[in-house]
């Protein structure tokens, strides 16, 4: 679908979609294709979404007791 600049402007919202839908969308200044509007690729990463899963996380600041104090002494 190849649509002018005047139309993209007022249709943003419904090219938006249909190129999230996998449609090609084209942006032209007069008869000149000049930009192709596509989805950004998601790398399925996601801040925050391990909130809660990883259990009890060690206390860095609390004292070692002796069985760890040993190890890391090499004892």
């Amino acid at each position: 679908m190849q649509f002018n600049v005047h139309t993209a402007k007022s249709q943003l919202s419904k090219l938006i979609d249909a190129a999230l839908a996998g449609e090609e969308v084209i942006i032209a200044k007069g008869a000149r294709p000049v930009v192709r509007l596509v989805p950004v690729a998601q790398s399925g990463f996601k801040l925050g979404t391990q909130q809660g899963k990883l259990g009890a996380l060690p206390d860095f600041l609390e004292p070692l007791d002796e069985d760890e104090l040993d190890l890391w002494e090499g004892h």
